[in-house]
């Protein structure tokens, strides 16, 4: 019969048995110590038991990591939206000496955001008895919360000497978590593990239809329902539809399909609750190995759990070309595939797959100078490449501030103002990586095949921090089907992290708005100046024009006007006479709001009185939205006209070019016409159309005040040119 015992948590040291073991059988206190590799570890992680919610919707995706010394040997799966996971996995362990416990820890999964710790315990390996399987209940405790329950762990373990060479499991597990100077090998190894998960074998596309006859949660008969999507890691959040019980929500979003045999899509329904939980409304599931390739499905669940039906139209399809290679494998080199890779793009393929705008190759060289975030003086950074929802990531360099990765990546391009988001981290075995830096680089503004030095910056991307990477990247796309996606509605992150509530943030977005407001203000007083006659000559300047204009004024003309205002801007801007200025303010009130950040994050633990009042945060963050939206719209109308983005400026004097042609030769009624015969008629030919607004779509593409300096690029130090080190080398 196996024996049960308990342990005392990580904050309970020294490491006592609340049980005493039996002492039949032959315990490791009463054994000197063996020379290093003469144990094996052989563990079963069971189950948890009431493990702490960290999540918002009262669950937690819990994972548990073993460590021996300062080395992780071990971590188990992911298990989704569960506070009483079963693992039932094995790890087989060589263990040098006894002295080492083993630590424990749990945590809740977050993609793409840090990881919640849930709680750790030891394992003192001296108390276990030789070769006899044990039962192992461990408490999980928060070393800074030692009051706190946050559930228990239970494991199986066999602890048993061996002699000779262990079982290849052990070695290969103890040789892939070595950081020895041999890592070359090892960054082999890794890089294969990455290609095989977060390289994806399809694409699985989602258009979320409609609701029917879900369940009034609310007082009122109503609701106020959204939908969530998880397949994995990947998750998706739905619009809100306020008060309907059939809501049309019209929204398509993209997932990765990592398996080849499918997956599963778990769909849930919630109702919105401003200032408490809201309600489940129910759930339902597709299962993606049940469905063709290459074929759209209409597909009408029932929710579980609930009342209702969800309708959503689901597409598989083969995966892009996204790859991950070594420097000298380089596609782009090959003289074949760069043929192939240009004809694929040139002009006389402008209809063929809409969505395949371009080709991006990525050259992730190496590092230089980043900040030490190990106790040693030292880092282990690896690099995360992301554009828009796919995201690849390199090896990791061991010990090492000036990391060579001489990794190339590709990705298919959906989007040309899609932008390229390349992030360093500190792999850290004992939690979640530590940010070492970040560039975010717009896709239209590549220099094709020149390699540069990217000042790295922090999170918010206001200011730099410590280190240079070197990248080389290529874009290759076609311009036609690049303009084209322009009308359509922008591909939305769903990794990104929701708004919170910050007293700068709420601050800045009111003065990005009062700024664009005071833009009518002035407008509208320097009119009403002209009416006064403060400046006589301008007052009849400006009547003169006003009875020009009125006498002869045509509707072709607004378009025409705009127009030459584009271009008077576009001559001001070649002439070397540009009036845009650095928006010094924005700036300012950015590094404000990092200092605010970087005190958030000190004092989360703190709960203030604003974070209390859940009802009233939430108001504050919709108007902290509000104001973003507002200002952002003004901002992108004038960057449109400063030629912020010249592709985008041109993109519009082309479409203002065509209104004016079209307006001076076709009556306005034939227009209107034509306009309302396909508003009508749009739900008949394309029932499950999404709604868009191209002017809207357009303006999303160009970048706020904000965006210009999150995106400016920073110069770098000369010290780091690498023709300077050519030099240095030389000399």
């Amino acid at each position: 019969m196996l024996d049960t015992y308990k342990l005392r948590s990580a904050c309970s040291l020294p490491f006592v048995f609340d049980k005493k073991i039996n002492t039949v059988g032959t315990s490791n206190a009463d054994v000197p110590l063996a020379d290093p590799g003469m144990y094996q570890l052989d563990i079963t992680l069971r189950r948890g038991q009431s493990l702490a919610a960290r999540d918002r919707g009262g669950t937690s995706d819990p994972y548990v990591k073993f460590k021996i010394g300062r080395k992780e040997v071990f971590r188990s799966k992911i298990i989704h939206k569960n506070l009483n996971p079963v693992w039932e996995e094995k790890a087989c362990i060589l263990v040098d000496h006894l002295r080492e416990p083993l630590y424990i820890k749990v945590f809740d999964y977050d993609f793409g955001l840090q990881d919640d710790f849930m709680g750790s315990a030891f394992l003192d390996l001296t108390q276990l008895e030789l070769n006899r399987s044990t039962d192992v209940t461990l408490p999980l405790k928060d070393p800074h919360y030692p009051d706190h329950d946050l559930g228990v762990i239970l494991l199986s373990v066999i602890l048993s000497p061996k002699e000779g060479e262990p079982r290849d499991v052990t070695m290969l597990m103890r040789k892939s978590w070595k950081r020895s100077s041999k890592f070359q090998t090892q960054s082999l190894r890794l890089s294969d593990q990455h290609r095989k998960s977060h390289l994806w074998r399809g694409i699985v596309s989602i258009t979320l239809i409609e609701g029917r006859d879900l369940k009034a949660m609310d007082s009122n008969g109503l609701s106020d329902p959204y939908v969530k999507f998880r397949l994995g890691h990947q998750k998706y959040k739905s619009k809100i539809m306020p008060k309907t019980l059939n809501p049309q929500w019209r929204e398509q979003f993209d997932f990765h399909l990592y398996e080849e045999r499918g997956g599963i899509i778990d769909i849930t329904a919630w109702d919105k609750d401003a200032g408490k939980r809201d309600d489940f409304i129910g759930r339902c599931q597709v299962d993606l190995s049940s469905l063709s390739r290459e074929q759209t499905h209409k597909l009408e669940l029932q929710l579980e759990e609930g009342e209702g039906h969800l309708v959503l139209l689901v597409t598989l399809t083969a995966s892009a070309t996204v790859s991950i290679s070594d420097l000298s494998v380089n596609s782009l080199e090959d003289q074949k595939e760069r043929e192939e890779i240009l004809k694929r793009y040139s002009p006389l393929r402008i209809f063929h797959n809409l969505k395949d705008v371009g080709f991006l190759q990525v050259k992730v060289i190496r590092a230089e100078g980043l900040m030490a975030a190990d106790m040693t003086g030292k880092s282990d950074p690896f690099c995360v490449v992301e554009l828009n929802n796919d995201r690849l990531l390199t090896h990791t360099v061991y010990k090492n501030l000036s990391p060579e990765w001489n990794k190339v990546f590709t990705f298919n391009i959906k989007d040309i103002h899609s932008v390229l988001e390349v992030t360093v981290y500190d792999e850290d075995r004992d939690r979640s990586a530590d940010f070492l830096g970040k560039v975010a680089i717009p896709l239209l503004s590549i220099q094709n095949g020149e390699q540069k030095a990217y000042v790295l910056k922090n999170k918010q991307l206001t200011g730099p921090t410590k280190g240079v990477i070197y990248l080389e990247i290529d874009v290759i796309f076609n311009a036609v089907k690049a303009s084209l996606r322009t009308l359509i509605p922008k591909e939305q992150k769903y990794i990104e992290e929701e708004n919170r509530l910050s007293k700068q943030l709420l601050l800045r977005n009111f003065i990005r708005m009062k700024r664009c407001v005071m833009v009518l203000i002035n407008a509208a007083y320097y009119i009403n100046s002209c009416f006064d006659w403060d400046s006589p000559p301008r007052s009849l300047a400006a009547f003169v024009l006003f009875l020009f204009v009125v006498w002869n004024f045509e509707l072709y003309m607004i378009p025409l006007v705009l127009l030459l205002l584009l271009t008077w801007n576009y001559f001001l801007i070649i002439s070397g006479k540009d009036n845009r200025q650095r928006d010094t303010v924005v700036e300012d009130m950015l590094e404000d709001e990092e200092e605010e950040d970087d005190k958030d994050d000190k004092d989360s633990e703190k709960k203030g009185f604003i974070n209390k009042i859940y009802a009233i945060q939430e108001v504050c963050v919709s108007v902290q939205n509000i104001l973003d939206e507002v200002a952002s719209f003004g901002e992108r109308i004038k960057n449109t006209f400063n030629w912020t983005v010249p592709f985008l400026s041109w993109l519009a004097i082309v479409a203002l070019c065509m209104f004016t042609v079209i307006l001076y030769f076709i009556p306005l009624r034939y227009i209107v016409l034509v306009w309302g015969i396909n508003k009508f008629t749009k739900k008949l030919r394309s029932p499950y159309a999404i709604d868009n607004n191209e002017l809207l779509d357009f303006l999303s593409r160009v970048p706020s005040d904000v965006q210009v300096v999150q995106y400016q690029e920073l110069k770098p130090d000369p010290s780091h040119s690498p023709y300077k080190r050519k030099k240095n080398n030389l000399g």
